[in-house]
């Protein structure tokens, strides 16, 4: 046979064997073709998702599966411990009572992130992920549960401190450098899912405003509520010190939290949102701006007693200190006279802070405020434990359990210039630089050995800031 004929013959069977290949090759997911995660930046993992409910959530399960499966584990260990609850209880809870509540916008965005968990090879379903978006409802839920079934002696001490986490400010008008809003959070929660806590949601759904937010992998919300929208409205929260209440026709404060970040345009837009289908789950005062009108509010959302305040010249600050007295006598068993709480000397701190960078205030203020360690109980600086806006509960000489294995594990600052852009700064860990390590707070406390197989040391990263629309940077 001629050399050329040979030639010809290799040359059409690498085309038959190439064609054959190639239309038995897995074809790329087409809800993926909007969607794509960077490399980690100072520990914080931006995902970008775009599309429908069903394709946001799908994105969401495929990129982060590894850390969804993560998550689910430490959710489980965490229920168990703290609310006496196993996981199939939550998931049929889920299932049973949360999930007719939920709209079908929300629900189909669930069903796709428990798709794309699956896809990636993951074991978990639709009410896995129910249960896992209503984490920080589950106590109030229990508590309520408890009482109603008359399940007594089954309450944790968790539910007797319910709140006492996060430090939270906005500020505009002649408290600000400019004149304009400045706001900033930082989350405080266990070190268990604080050290996973290090995801930038960018989000571009298919209704309503494109946001950006952090969370934990696979919500569809923020989780510690910080957040900003491209109608420049700006959120953020924190929860209410001892809040005790829950309705179970209510609509889960998750899916009404994702809605407001999602369709709010306004401030009074925020606040109906809020309060519609109110079930008391993680009753928070809800912090939100409007980058439009430079205007400022303080949303506080209890079961029975909603007060909503406002400012285009002022601040407002948020230490989980309940502030309508009303609300803190029927809804709460916090003790507003005791300034050696967590909450009360946080809540003097920032009253100082305001008044002594009056006119000052800015994002590199804030992100001082952020790694704050003066104890205005002890009026001692350099002191950090849970009275501190910079919260390290493994720090107190207190050893207020079960609280002593938490503290403020991200924060995030933000003003109308950065909104305008939508994008904020962010520090991933302590704010003051200081970091956790696992095994030394596990020799020194036996007593939270059940935490062993998920707890991770958690490092403290620069500020960093996260801009909505980022390039598939390394890609």
């Amino acid at each position: 046979m001629p050399r050329s004929v040979n030639k010809s013959l290799s040359l059409a069977l690498f085309c038959l064997v190439a064609f054959v290949y190639c239309s038995q090759a897995p074809k790329p997911d087409p809800r993926l073709a909007n969607a794509f995660r960077n490399p980690p930046q100072n520990n914080w993992v931006y995902v970008h998702l775009q599309g429908t409910p069903s394709d946001i959530g799908y994105q969401n399960g495929y990129l982060l599966a590894t850390e969804i499966s993560d998550l689910k584990q430490v959710d489980m260990v965490e229920e168990q411990h703290n609310d006496k609850k196993d996981w199939n209880w939550l998931r049929q809870q889920a299932q049973t009572v949360m999930w007719p509540k939920i709209e079908p916008e929300y629900q189909q965005e669930m069903q796709g992130i428990a798709d794309g968990v699956t896809a990636r090879g993951g074991k978990l379903d639709v009410w896995d992920v129910v249960a896992m978006n209503a984490m920080l409802e589950w106590s109030y839920y229990v508590e309520q549960w408890n009482k109603d079934h008359g399940a007594k002696g089954t309450q944790t001490a968790l539910l007797d401190n319910e709140g006492d986490h996060c430090s939270a400010f906005v500020a505009t008008g002649k408290w600000t450098r400019d004149g304009k809003i400045v706001m900033a959070h930082n989350d405080w929660t266990s070190y268990l899912d604080g050290a996973r806590w290090n995801i930038i949601y960018d989000i571009q759904p298919s209704n309503g405003q494109h946001f950006m937010m952090d969370g934990l992998p696979g919500v569809i919300h923020s989780a510690d509520d910080f957040g900003v929208n491209a109608s420049g409205i700006m959120i953020t929260e924190t929860t209410i010190s001892d809040f005790h209440g829950y309705d179970f026709n209510g609509v889960p404060e998750f899916v009404r939290a994702r809605k407001a970040m999602q369709y709010a345009t306004s401030i009074d837009e925020f606040a109906k949102i809020m309060e519609a289908g109110n079930n008391g789950g993680y009753a928070n005062d809800w912090l939100v701006a409007d980058r439009k009108t430079n205007e400022i509010a303080s949303l506080e959302l209890g079961l029975k007693n909603v007060t909503l305040d406002r400012s285009k010249n002022g601040y407002f600050v948020s230490s989980n200190f309940p502030i309508n007295p009303k609300l803190t006598k029927e809804e709460t068993t916090f003790n507003v006279h005791d300034l050696g709480a967590s909450a009360n000397a946080r809540h003097v701190r920032w009253l100082q802070l305001m008044a002594q960078y009056k006119g000052k205030i800015d994002v590199a203020a804030a992100q001082k405020f952020e790694a704050d360690h003066y104890d205005t109980f002890l009026k001692k600086d350099n002191a950090p434990s849970e009275r501190t806006l910079c919260g390290h509960h493994d720090l107190s000489p207190r050893g207020e359990t079960p609280y002593n294995d938490s503290g403020a594990v991200q924060n995030k600052a933000i003003d109308s210039d950065m909104a305008a852009k939508m994008e904020f700064t962010a520090a991933s860990g302590h704010a003051c630089g200081m970091n956790f390590n696992s095994a030394a707070w596990l020799a020194a406390h036996p007593q939270f050995a059940w935490q062993k197989s998920v707890l991770k040391d958690m490092d403290a990263f620069p500020w960093t800031t996260i801009t909505a629309g980022e390039a598939k940077s390394g890609q």
